[in-house]
């Protein structure tokens, strides 16, 4: 291992500072390991390793990769899960069917491997592939692997062998799809996870997902109940109720029956716990319909909301609705990260959420209290028939936003003043305007959509964000991108909804109205200007922005498009959804993306300077970062793993290190 270095002195006072505000927030990964999804409960994806740093990043090799293709019947192409490493194994979920196997972590080599076919049960669950990882428990004598199946099984497996935990549930399984306090169909019931559980004090915390929700066949679906279990034996201990009974809280915020037959309102991200304050974080989804909630009207708790609850009972100890009755998408998509900061003198035990709107919201995690003023504010209303929107929506002052927020025509590309003229164009058939601008039915020649930006993946999404305790800064990684929001009636036997995403097509080509999907582009470029990915550090001791900086070179299709020819491009960075990890030395993070091919340009692991943002190198890899990355050591050997994939590739785990010495 590499001598630990002089530290600046911003970087020393920032050490102070940490230590004099430390409470119950974990401080990155403890003895080199990586236990947990987000490197410990806090999802602060920090780990205070110092081998790899400015100096080498550049001399990093593969040590081992891991090919997923042969687990499942098909390969995967979109490989999201962030492996644990745990006493020199690495465990994950990998493959088409979701295998949990474990590896060694000098080598990759496969120790052993669990999966289990769930015929049509699998083949109807709405979450499949290989999900975002799996969660680890011991009792300082036991050891266990537990896992979710696409058919929404919790499965429980002892870490040394893989074999199931005969003592929990039913001979290591339990039926997730049982004990949810509604009627289900096992087979075709539309709930499922895709990210990992997550395992604090002997209680596993499990959420729930369903299928996107731009087009739901009804506006009645399974609701997203939160469940704790016992680590040891499978049982249930609680449920939360995320849309609220008639004798709970928040149930006046539904109209008239409309909480018996609405559904999702679950947790499909990933969820932070703090241990001393015993309370576990919920970052709740919008409730059945995306962009139209004519069939629920009222604010709909706990839809978009922020839930605390006792990690042992399930109780409520606070909410905050970040939206309320959304018509965006703009369910909470990533977890919640827990840090100690000090604003103006004053030590807060805080909660940072960050989110596709491009805000951080910060609360004060043991009340709920915002650490920084979040204001009403009144908003657009809609024309949509039998829409009826919140007067107000809570607006975040401080923090500054991450990403661009709403669409004008400052927003749009000017590379050359004829692209920018077409674009002033193309949206002349759209309706732009702010944040929070509602939705619209679709007409021709228009309006066809409402642009809205950040787009309906974010700003931020699913890898959420990095803290670094020792400087106090917060890292997230986040995209630049358009979502037309139009919304035509169903076809016939498509729905129930009056209304759901699609825009309309020209009536003389006599076409049905298409998904709603395709954003406007200006020959073929983004209709916006660059960055169209980026990274940003705050520092969340005052809440300023740091920095901020493109994320990936500009792609082949920008830099190499002919109405560009002769122009500097400066470098646009790349959307999509890849996240970034902190440690000692560096924020690391590659570039993310959709399409390669194995004999593409493939994509670079980037490392940044933590305080200015200056990247300080880049090494290669054959495919796009697709899931978060993370870091171990182990015998004396400091680790990157990547999961990369992309359609023509296939998907596999790397795993960088630097070249052992002879």
């Amino acid at each position: 291992m590499n001598p630990i270095k002089p530290r600046s002195l911003n970087l020393v006072l920032g050490l102070l500072l940490a230590a004099t505000t430390a409470t119950a927030a974990e401080r990155g990964t403890v003895d080199g390991e990586w236990p947990t999804y987000g490197g410990d409960l806090s999802n602060t994806k920090y780990a205070p390793l110092d081998q790899i740093d400015a100096s080498n990043f550049n001399d990093l090799e593969i040590a081992w990769r891991f090919n997923t293709g042969a687990l499942g019947p098909s390969p995967e192409t979109n490989l999201q899960a962030t492996p644990l490493m745990v006493d020199g194994v690495v465990y994950t979920t990998a493959g088409s069917r979701r295998a949990a196997v474990a590896l060694d972590a000098a080598t990759g080599e496969l120790l052993w491997m669990h999966r289990i076919d769930e015929g049509e049960r699998g083949a109807a669950a709405p979450r499949r592939l290989s999900g975002r990882g799996l969660g680890y428990w011991s009792d300082g004598e036991n050891a266990r692997i537990v896992y979710v199946t696409p058919g929404y099984q919790m499965i429980a497996l002892d870490a040394a062998t893989g074999l199931p935990a005969t003592n929990f549930g039913d001979n290591g399984v339990v039926d997730l799809k049982l004990e949810m306090d509604q009627e289900m169909d096992l087979v075709t019931g539309e709930v499922g996870l895709h990210s990992t559980p997550i395992i604090a004090d002997d209680v596993i915390v499990i959420g729930a997902a369903h299928l996107t929700g731009s087009a739901p066949v009804s506006r009645r679906n399974e609701k997203g109940f939160i469940r704790g279990y016992d680590a040891r034996t499978g049982e249930r201990l609680w449920i939360f109720h995320t849309i609220p009974m008639p004798d709970e809280f928040g149930f006046e915020t539904w109209a008239e029956g409309t909480s018996t037959y609405t559904g999702n309102t679950g947790v499909w991200t990933q969820m932070s716990v703090d241990p001393d304050l015993g309370l576990a974080y919920l970052p709740v989804e919008q409730p059945t319909g995306d962009y139209y909630g004519g069939h629920r009207h009222g604010d709909g708790l706990f839809g978009e909301s922020i839930v605390a609850v006792d990690l042992h009972s399930g109780e409520r100890r606070w909410h905050y609705q970040l939206v309320r009755h959304g018509v965006w998408d703009f369910d909470i998509p990533s977890a919640p990260i827990l840090a100690d900061i000090n604003v103006e003198g004053e030590a807060i035990q805080a909660l940072i959420q960050p989110t596709k709107q491009g805000w951080l919201y910060v609360f004060d995690r043991e009340t709920g209290e915002p650490v920084w003023p979040i204001e009403d504010r009144p908003v657009e209303q809609s024309t949509v028939p039998l829409e009826a929107l919140s007067p107000t929506q809570p607006f975040v002052t401080w923090p500054p936003p991450f990403d661009v927020q709403g669409v004008s025509h400052d927003d749009l590309i000017d590379f050359t003043p004829a692209l920018r003229e077409e674009a002033i164009e193309i949206v002349s058939n759209y309706k732009i305007g702010p944040l929070f601008t509602p939705p619209v039915v679709s007409q021709w020649p228009g309006p066809l959509a409402t642009l809205m930006m950040p787009s309906t993946v974010g700003g931020a999404n699913w890898p959420g964000g990095a803290f670094d305790p020792e400087t106090g800064y917060l890292y997230i990684q986040s995209s630049t991108q358009v979502s037309p929001l139009g919304l035509v009636p169903p076809q016939e036997d498509q729905s129930d909804m009056a209304y759901i995403r699609g825009m309309v097509t020209d009536p003389a080509i006599g076409d049905p109205p298409n998904d709603g999907r395709p954003a406007p582009m200006v020959q073929g470029l983004p209709i916006v200007k660059p960055p169209y990915g980026r990274i940003t550090a705050f520092d969340m001791n005052s809440g300023d922005i740091a920095w901020q900086v493109p994320h990936g070179d500009t792609p082949d299709e920008i830099a190499n498009h002919p109405a560009l020819e002769g122009l500097e491009i400066p470098r646009t960075g790349r959307p999509g959804r890849g996240g970034v990890l902190a440690t000692s030395t560096l924020l690391i993070a590659g570039e993310p993306g959709f399409v390669t091919t194995p004999h593409g340009r493939g994509a670079m692991l980037r490392a940044y300077d933590k305080s200015s943002g200056d990247e300080l190198g880049a090494v290669y890899m054959p495919a796009p970062q697709t899931g978060a990355p993370m870091t171990y050591m182990h015998d004396g050997r400091q680790y990157v793993v990547v999961p990369v994939s992309g359609q023509g590739y296939g998907a596999e785990f790397l795993a960088y290190a630097l070249p052992v010495e002879e």
